[in-house]
């Protein structure tokens, strides 16, 4: 529904036939870097090549935020997580969807113009660690890029939606996914791809914007020893690696989000991820540094060499992952101005680098931190906690695989000189799985990821931060009760806007943290809003739809906002009067059964259990706590239980995205899953039946 007045529609349409719909033919390098000054366009991921996520517009600012209102929205034909932030140029809004869609809008009427659908198949998202997201679109001369999760780039028609060319970029026998938003530099399309937890060997590549041919290639952990190597950069990753099996594990690194880019320098930046398995005891046995897992690296966009690297965690044992944000920025150090890199990646440490040698500037703990002491400036090493490694013992550390900082997005303000980002407080358990490791078509972690329990509501929590990259130190702080709230966007008007878990829109002023403005968005937000100018007045967009890992792998913690999924894109501006419909009363759903006990031994439950934890957890949630997203298998009615085999071998739903498991699991082992879920069922009733028991009791 779109939420406009009729004579508002009209008067948009009018003024649109009026113009000619010249839709993103001039952006390129030049349009990008001048788009630094001009904050009327949003031209690229992070709007410039820089990704500070600052807009020099100034219409909307602290003293007036207050009279933001919604301008119009429109409903969106998507039910998993929203993670883009839309592009903007010459009136029009360009953004993805779930499933690797693409949509251009009309921002004058809130009109779609065109979509794009490629096709991916649903079962797919059995190799997609954090649900089958997108975090956006690029533009280039005219044409928009797309990554899809499985594994393909297309270029699109910026004015029709038509597919121009599509590359694979992956081996499509291997569990490869693409959910990061492309980046455009030099003519060459970049982008990387997904699938660590899963087995694959990272890399990143780059194609001709304009014909799809492949420049190069970068692969980022070396691969079979007995092969020759495909970068020169692996010879000396090879020596950081030990024992002679870590190739078969696939390996990790792979470049799933983040990209920067110094058109002086000449330099794109691109950060890594985790380890595969996670475990370097495993994968690694002896150690190692393990290049170029967990890494920064500098490469020349025109050959693809690397200039520089620097590995944020050295032999990556826990999925901190350097994927996170990379932000460039001009600073004032030591009294002089120093072109640096910046990062807040998952092992919670806050980064500084000069972006021209990768040299480190400084290092400190943003949050919770008990893996390591602190960051030595002399050798750039984190000073390891003794046993965090975990090789002998279980250990509950921070932060956890969620991250201090995940993916969403963070926001450089020049004139405060603060960097805002979403901060959360959560626990990990890691323990060694040693000799039971065996690697399979599921999450291969070698810590132990299937025994995961649900995180306590009480033992998360969340936090906007705004921190002082200079100082390295927090400058302001708004706590929130819930985690994996949305990304940020700052403005030259002093403010800072972020979506939340529990489903509002909030703008702060940039220099204090004061609440000035909120907007309840009936949905859990994740994407980062942006902003932009038509027609003299200036806009908020956002993506809002509740979604990714945080709400996919359930738990209690993870419902706690107690939001669902209700997909759309949200403009605001000042005084708009548009107003999203009501919300559906909540219609008690009637008890169909009631279950009993399962009638299975505790050995077999146990089974099902690490079963369960191993191939279901990722979707159903752990402990069989959906998050709202995935359906929750301990509320199945009757005939789908009895179909269970058929579903979970045969993939019967397999259209509805539930693949088949016929290539991990045999009957008896799915027999045991059911019998799990069953057990999971009946506790879930008997707790339910707690309150009333007690007051029965004299």
């Amino acid at each position: 529904m779109n939420t406009q007045s009729a004579s508002q529609l009209f008067a948009g349409l009018a003024l649109a036939l009026m113009m000619p719909l010249a839709v993103a033919t001039q952006v390129d390098e030049a349009a990008i870097i001048a788009s630094k000054k001009d904050g009327s366009q949003w031209l690229s991921n992070g709007r410039t090549y820089e990704e500070q996520r600052f807009s020099p517009l100034d219409q909307i600012t602290e003293q007036n935020a207050d009279k933001l209102g919604l301008a119009w929205s429109l409903d969106l034909d998507n039910h998993r997580g929203l993670e883009a932030t839309p592009l903007f140029v010459d009136g029009v809004l360009f953004a993805s969807l779930s499933w690797s869609r693409a949509i251009a809008v009309d921002a004058r009427t809130g009109k779609t113009l065109w979509s794009f659908d490629p096709q991916v198949a649903r079962d797919k998202a059995r190799d997609a660690c954090c649900d089958a997201v997108n975090r956006g679109v690029a533009l280039w001369n005219g044409k928009v890029f797309i990554g899809t999760l499985d594994g393909r780039l297309i270029a699109l028609d910026a004015k029709t939606g038509k597919q121009v060319w599509s590359q694979q970029t992956t081996d499509i026998s291997k569990p490869y996914t693409i959910t990061g938003a492309p980046r455009v530099v030099k003519g060459k399309v970049i982008i990387g791809n997904g699938g660590a937890e899963y087995g694959v060997r990272g890399y990143f590549s780059a194609y001709d914007a304009e014909t799809g041919k492949m420049a190069w290639r970068f692969y980022t952990v070396p691969g079979d020893p007995s092969k020759p190597y495909e970068n020169p950069e692996l010879v000396e990753a090879a020596k950081t690696w030990k024992g002679d099996q870590y190739w078969k594990f696939g390996g990790g690194g792979t470049a799933w989000d983040s990209m920067a880019y110094d058109p002086e320098m000449n330099l794109l930046y691109v950060g890594t991820g985790n380890g595969s398995p996670w475990n370097r005891e495993l994968r690694s046995p002896g150690g190692g540094d393990n290049l170029y897992l967990s890494s920064i690296l500098a490469i020349n966009p025109e050959t693809g060499r690397l200039a520089w690297h620097y590995q944020v965690t050295p032999g990556d044992s826990w999925d901190f992952t350097a994927t996170q944000q990379i932000t460039l920025a001009t600073l004032e150090i030591a009294g002089k101005p120093r072109k640096v890199l910046m990062q807040a990646p998952k092992n919670g440490f806050f980064y500084v680098l000069d972006r021209q040698t990768g040299e480190l500037l400084s290092a400190e703990k943003f949050g919770k931190v008990t893996w390591a002491e602190k960051v030595d400036l002399a050798s750039g090493k984190p000073v390891e906690v003794p046993g965090s490694r975990y090789e002998k013992e279980t250990i509950v550390m921070w932060p956890s695989p969620f991250g201090a900082h995940n993916w969403h997005s963070m926001s450089f303000n020049p004139q405060t000189g603060l960097v805002y980002f979403p901060y959360q407080e959560i626990p990990g358990v890691y323990r060694n799985e040693g000799k039971n490791f065996v690697k399979r078509n599921a999450f291969n972690t070698g810590a132990a990821f299937y025994d995961t329990t649900e995180i306590p509501r009480e033992a998360v929590s969340g936090a906007l931060v705004a921190w002082d990259p200079v100082k390295q130190k927090e400058a302001w702080r708004v706590p929130y009760t819930h985690y994996w709230n949305g990304g940020t966007l700052t403005t030259a008007g002093n403010l800072v806007f972020q979506g939340t878990a529990d489903g509002d829109l909030i703008a702060y002023s940039a220099d204090k943290g004061k609440r000035l403005w909120s907007f309840a968005a009936q949905t859990g937000i994740v994407a980062a809003p942006m902003t932009y100018s038509l027609d003299g007045e200036q806009y908020v967009a956002l993506m809002a739809g509740w979604g990714g890992v945080a709400p996919l792998i359930g738990g209690d913690a993870s419902l706690a906002p107690g939001v669902g999924n209700i997909s759309r894109l949200l403009v605001f501006k000042l005084n708009g009067k548009a107003a999203l419909p009501p919300l559906p009363e909540k219609v008690a759903t009637a008890v169909t059964r009631i279950p009993g006990p399962v009638q299975a031994s505790a050995a077999d439950i146990t089974a099902g259990k690490q079963l369960y934890g191993t191939y279901c957890t990722v979707c159903h949630g752990v402990g069989v706590v959906s998050g709202g997203l995935i359906p929750d298998l301990r509320k199945s009615d009757d005939a789908r239980r009895a179909m269970f085999q058929q579903i979970v071998l045969d993939g019967v739903l397999r259209p509805l995205g539930m693949p088949s498991f016929k290539d991990s699991l045999k009957p008896a082992d799915v027999q045991k899953i059911k019998d799990y879920v069953i057990s999971q069922e009946y506790a879930a009733y008997l707790k339910s039946q707690e309150p009333a028991a007690a007051k029965a009791t004299p």
